[in-house]
Order: structure tokens, then C-alpha cells, then sequence
């Protein structure tokens, strides 16, 4: 029964669960049941070497069955046991395991416990904490206590109750995150003023050790004003608030300005208390931006604007002012609801306007800086807080506005002319043209831009009814869109020139007292309309191409880039059919007008030519005809007029004669007339066409 007891006490030896070992009955009763097992293993054992002793004396024979060994109502006090629980009684059993459940408690992992020092060495610290074994933490863990010695309470965290080679897993360092994260969510909910270590800087704020965590501290949240150097917070302690907390991330942000909040919330209803309009007080400026500067007045910040700082113009804050300054300013105005304080330096000094020279007036010159460009003009500043506006149109004489910055930049040191002074509104007005002569004034204006003088000029801008062009500064003209050009119609200035271009042109007529200049490009050239009368005579054709069409009619393109125009009945082609845009035909010239620059031409007259020559000589042979008739009556009459007997007669007898070549005397009088009239007639029917050319051209235009 040795071995039995020592398989027993190796049982006892190895940690088990808190309830089995807790538990001395159940422990008995296991030693009980290997003692049965062993019992039986011999009777198993004798049984076999029986079995085998008759398998060899009667090999032939059926073995026996085996005898079952039954076992009832084991008593296992007849039974020897030297090993464990040898020699108790049942209730000295009993008694023992209350001594054993008295001395185990029960361990739940993953939950901070108190332990007892047992002993302490170089690389370990073994510590109790109630259960069936000791456990080991690192000494490494213990640095922040160097005074610990055995017999003293730690806290510590509970991993595991038995690892792979049963071992109780303990850990300080866990217990102390426990335990942080513990005090840090009862802190947080009871509102509670807690000590840190700041550690380090980071970007935006500072990192802050409370109870071995690591929390945030933004740099808005260090102080009511804005901190610009955060490393002379690093290495000191600090109370803060915890404000917030994510378990997610394992972040804790603190606060340190809340603290300082409150203690400033009784001076900063104090101070709204006894705010009054038009009070000077004294500040420190605590933050700077482009558009003023805050300043603290003891627990209430109040904002001085840009343009209450100085009665001149400043661009930015710093150019007067610095941070951490303490300066004087006076109160403008109060919020009480929104506790917003307005605040001015300026208005602590006289105005500048009020000590302005009296001597300035309307005509003086003055000296300034530019101090500000904008689209409408320049400000110049003659003295600190007075200013004079420069509108672009009195920066040059030329009437094309251009933009302030092409004649000056902001830093520049001008001259001006004080054209309206009002000191009552303080404001004033200059100019810089005025520092030169009128060009309009000038002397050798009238003989310079003399009419029919040539010169060469800027094109500056285009209108539907032409375009100006500037000559030189000041002096403007005008070019009418119809002294662009001898032959071509121009509709849009576009059509002919851009804007930038040199333009050379011809003084038509000046004005002087109206500052008018008329202008022609077309007059630089002789008028070819002169010439155009002796190439297109009446009747003449030309080769004409179709450049467009209408209801009324088309524009036609004629020889050296004039143009003509041709009616809708007179475009019919020989075989009835229209012409189309592009084509080029015959055309002849049926009106010609030099005056109006109008040529009407027809391309039916080319083809129906000679269908009228028949009819122009059969009337020719009758007009030739009739002058013969009436050479012979008149030489009858001659004749008849010398014989004195029979004139009575041949009154008689001419009587019906006369009635009847009256009418060939009329007609061939006026045939003779039409030869002597030819040019007359000509003229007249030329004149009738034109009139009705010019109607229908008249009416294309329209159209």
C-alpha cells in the first residue's frame, strides 16, 4: 500500500481547483476508489495465471470460464491504509476539511486582489493571496515602492488561476491600470480635481500621467489664454479635470483651463457689473488676428478691431501691437447677452483732421504715400489719419479708364492736386492729371489735328456705329463705320480691325470747344467710285459671283471687290432655272450711282439682248421711212407754193393730204427730234432705272 499512499500524496501535491481541494471527503473517497482498483488489478492478475496454467495442461479442451470477483459492501477499515488519512476517525476527518475550507478562499480571474508579501529576492516577489498556491511577479513591477518588504499589502491582478504548469499568474502592473482606469471613471463622474505628471509635449497639447495613464491635454484646454511655448509645462505636476473619456481607444482628455474658468467667472461678472461705455481700462493682449486683437481685462476678453487701433491705415496688428503687451484702451460698447466688448485705441488721441493745415485748400498740392489701390481708385495719405481718394478717372486725361495699379502701387510716394475738401465730412479728393497740361488745351491743337491732316493711332474701342482711336493721351477720335472703307460694306468695325491695333487715318473735322475729333481711314486713298463710272457704263457686262441671297434679291461680287446688287425677277437664268450661291454668270450694269455707291445689275438682260434688236432696227427703217415722206411733201408744198393760179386749188386739194400726213409730219419730227435728244433720252431713262434701283437696294439694305 506504498505506492498507493504515495500516488496519493503526488495528488495532494499537484494544484487543483479551489473546490476539489477545499473538499477533504471527496479527497478520502478518491484514495478509497484507487485501493478498490488495485484490489482488483491482482485478482485480475491471478486469474490470468490460472487461465494460462490450464490453456497448456488442456489445450484441446474449452477453457473455463473465468470466477467473477464481486465486491459488496467493501469494509475499507479491515483494509490496511498507510497512506493518506491513515489513523483519522470520520469526525476527525470532518473536523480537518472546515480547517482546510477556513484557510482556501475562492479566486475569480481577471480581478484586482489583495496580496501579502512572502518573501522578496533579486528577481522576484512571492505574494498570497489566499489560494492553494503562492504566485511569482516580477520585481521589475516594483520599482515605485524600493521600500517594500515582506508582511506588506499589494494590490494585484488575477490572469490566470493555473497556467500550463499550474502556476497562479499574477500581475501588479495590470492591477495598477485596473485600478487607474477605476479612479480615473470615478473622477470623472464625481467631478473631482485630480494631480498629473506632465511627461511630454505633443503636437497640439501635452501628454499628462494620472494614476500611471497617459491622457491628453490639449493646448486650448492649458490656460483661458493661448499658449504659445508648451515646453515649459514638461517635468512639473499640474490639477486637471477629466472631461472625457474612450474606452474604444483607451483615451482620457483632460482639462486644466476649466479650473481656471471658474475661479474667473466671479471677476468676469464683477467686471460686466461695472462696465460702463467710454471707461479706459487696461489690458494685456492675449491673441492676434488679421482682423484686430483680443484683449484679456481680468477674467473678460474684449476685441480692439483693426480699425480702431490708429487713425491711419495699417494692414495687420503686429505692425503697431505684440502679444503679452499691456496697453490702454477705452470701452465703445457692450453686449450684456452675448458678453461682447468692443474696444478702442485710437479714439483715446484727437482726430488728424483736426489738426489739418488750414492753409490746405481746393488747388494745393500735396505729398502722400499710396496706402491702399482698389478698382475705383488710389488712397493717398498726406499725414497719419488723412487720406485722399484718387479716382482713376483723374490719374490721366485719356477717356479710356484703365485699372489704379497700372499707374501706381501700394508704398509709392506721390504728388496730387486737392481737387474738393470737405472737413466737416473729412474727406477729400485728388488728382494726379492735373499736375499736367490739357491736351485739349494746347496751343498747336488746332494746326496739329488741322483738317485733311494724316496721322497713326491706337485702336481703344469698338461700337456697331465705328470705333475710337486714340491719337495720343487726352485726345480721342472717331471713325465712323463708313469711312472704313471705298468699297467694301462694312456692318461691324470687327470686320476691319481689333482692338490694339495701329490704325492710320485722316482728320475730317475738329471740334475744339466739344473736344470732338471725325476721323476717315478711307479718305488716305483716293476714290475709286471716279473710276468705277468709266468700268461699269450702263449696259456693260461683267462676270459677277453670287456671294448671298434673299427675298429681294442677291449681293453680287463685282470685278476689283466692289459689290452690286441684283432683284430676284432679273437672277432668272435662259433656261428658268435660279442660280445659287457661289455661281458666277454675266451680268449686266442697268444703273450706276456714284453718289450712293450703287451698282443694280441683271443677268435676264445678258440673254434677252437679242430678242429687242429686231424691233430697235425695224423702227429705225420706219423713222428713216417717214423722214423721207416728209422731205417729198414738203418739196410738193414748195412747189406748189410758187404757182400762184392753183394755190386755191391746191389748198382744195391738200386740205385731205395735209390731214392725213400731219400725222407722219408729227411723227417724223419727232423721230427727228429723238436723234438730236439721243443724249437727252439717255440721260433720262438712266435716271428712271436708277430711281427704281435705288428703291429696290433700299429696300435689301432694310431687309
Amino acid at each position: 500500500m506504498s505506492e498507493t499512499q504515495n500516488k496519493a500524496e503526488e495528488a495532494n501535491a499537484e494544484p487543483v481547483k479551489n473546490e476539489e481541494v477545499a473538499n477533504q471527503v471527496e479527497a478520502t473517497e478518491a484514495s478509497k476508489e484507487e485501493v478498490v482498483a488495485e484490489a482488483e488489478s491482482k485478482a485480475a492478475t491471478m486469474q490470468a495465471e490460472e487461465e494460462a496454467k490450464s490453456a497448456k495442461a488442456k489445450k484441446a479442451e474449452k477453457p473455463a470460464a473465468p470466477k467473477e470477483t464481486v465486491v459488496e459492501e467493501f469494509d475499507w477499515d479491515s483494509v490496511s491504509t498507510k497512506g493518506f488519512g491513515d489513523g483519522y476517525s470520520s469526525k476527525q476527518k470532518e473536523e480537518m476539511a472546515k480547517m482546510y475550507e477556513g484557510t482556501l478562499s475562492t479566486v475569480t480571474e481577471r480581478e484586482v486582489v489583495k496580496a501579502t508579501v512572502v518573501s522578496i529576492n533579486s528577481r522576484d516577489i512571492i505574494l498570497n493571496i489566499g489560494f492553494k498556491s503562492d504566485g511569482l511577479v516580477s520585481a521589475s513591477e516594483f520599482r515605485d515602492t524600493p521600500d517594500l518588504k515582506p508582511g506588506d499589502e499589494v494590490e494585484v491582478y488575477v490572469d490566470e488561476q493555473e497556467n500550463s504548469r499550474g502556476q497562479l499568474i499574477l500581475s501588479r502592473r495590470k492591477a495598477k491600470i485596473v485600478k487607474a482606469w477605476e479612479n480615473i471613471q470615478a473622477s470623472h463622474d464625481h467631478d473631482k480635481i485630480i494631480e498629473g505628471y506632465v511627461k511630454r509635449r505633443t503636437k497640439g497639447g501635452l501628454i499628462i500621467d494620472i494614476f500611471g495613464v497617459e491622457a491628453f491635454l490639449p493646448g486650448s484646454q492649458i490656460d483661458v489664454k493661448p499658449i504659445r511655448d508648451f515646453d515649459v509645462f514638461v517635468g512639473k505636476s499640474m490639477e486637471v479635470k477629466v472631461v472625457k473619456i474612450n474606452y474604444t481607444n483607451d483615451n482620457v482628455v483632460v482639462s486644466h483651463k476649466i479650473l481656471i474658468e471658474k475661479d474667473l467667472e466671479k471677476q468676469r461678472v464683477e467686471i460686466l457689473n461695472n462696465l460702463e461705455k467710454g471707461q479706459v481700462l487696461e489690458g494685456v493682449i492675449k491673441n492676434m488676428t488679421n482682423f484686430g486683437v483680443f484683449i484679456d481685462l481680468g477674467g473678460v476678453d474684449g476685441l480692439l478691431h483693426i480699425t480702431d487701433i490708429s487713425w491711419g491705415r495699417i494692414n495687420h496688428p503686429e505692425e503697431v501691437l505684440k502679444l503679452d503687451e499691456t496697453v490702454k484702451i477705452v470701452v465703445l460698447d457692450f453686449d450684456d447677452d452675448k458678453k461682447r466688448i468692443s474696444l478702442g485705441m485710437k479714439q483715446l488721441t484727437s482726430h488728424p483732421w483736426d489738426a489739418l493745415a488750414a492753409g490746405l485748400e481746393v488747388g494745393s498740392k500735396v505729398k502722400g504715400n499710396i496706402v491702399n489701390v482698389a478698382d475705383y481708385g488710389a488712397f493717398l495719405e498726406i499725414q497719419p489719419g488723412v487720406e485722399g481718394l484718387i479716382h482713376v478717372s483723374e490719374m490721366s486725361w485719356s477717356q479710356h479708364l484703365r485699372n489704379p495699379s497700372d499707374f501706381m502701387k501700394v508704398g509709392d510716394d506721390m504728388e496730387a492736386v486737392v481737387l474738393t475738401l470737405d472737413r466737416d465730412e473729412r474727406k477729400m479728393s485728388l488728382g494726379i492729371k492735373q499736375l499736367t497740361e490739357d491736351p485739349w488745351l494746347k496751343n498747336d491743337v488746332v494746326s496739329k489735328y488741322a483738317v485733311g491732316t494724316k496721322h497713326k493711332g491706337l485702336v481703344r474701342n469698338l461700337t456697331n456705329f465705328g470705333l475710337f482711336i486714340e491719337l495720343e493721351e487726352g485726345i480721342d477720335g472717331l471713325v465712323h463705320v463708313s469711312d472704313l472703307s471705298w468699297t467694301k460694306k462694312i456692318k461691324h468695325p470687327s470686320e476691319f480691325v481689333t482692338v490694339g491695333e495701329d490704325l492710320e487715318v485722316q482728320v475730317l473735322e475738329l471740334d475744339v470747344d466739344n473736344r470732338k475729333l471725325a476721323l476717315g481711314h478711307k479718305q488716305l486713298e483716293e476714290n475709286p467710285w471716279d473710276t468705277f463710272e468709266t468700268v461699269f457704263e450702263l449696259g456693260s457686262v461683267h462676270k459677277c459671283t453670287i456671294n448671298n441671297k434673299n427675298d429681294k434679291g442677291s449681293v453680287l461680287e463685282l470685278p476689283y471687290g466692289i459689290e452690286g446688287f441684283v432683284n430676284t425677277k432679273n437672277l432668272t437664268k435662259e433656261d428658268g432655272s435660279k442660280p445659287a450661291v457661289g455661281d458666277t454668270l454675266d451680268f449686266k450694269v442697268i444703273e450706276f450711282s456714284k453718289g450712293d455707291k450703287r451698282i443694280l445689275l441683271s443677268h435676264t438682260a445678258t440673254y434677252q439682248e437679242d430678242e429687242k434688236q429686231p424691233e430697235v432696227k425695224k423702227k429705225s427703217a420706219g423713222s428713216a421711212k417717214k423722214k423721207a415722206t416728209s422731205s417729198n411733201n414738203q418739196e410738193a408744198t414748195s412747189s406748189l407754193g410758187d404757182l400762184s393760179a392753183l394755190s386755191a386749188l391746191k389748198e382744195q386739194m391738200d386740205k385731205p393730204a395735209a390731214k392725213k400726213a400731219a400725222p407722219k409730219k408729227k411723227a417724223a419730227a419727232v423721230e427727228d427730234e429723238d436723234e438730236d435728244e439721243a443724249p437727252k433720252a439717255k440721260k433720262a431713262k438712266a435716271a428712271s432705272k436708277k430711281k427704281a434701283g435705288k428703291d429696290a437696294f433700299d429696300v435689301e439694305e432694310e431687309d
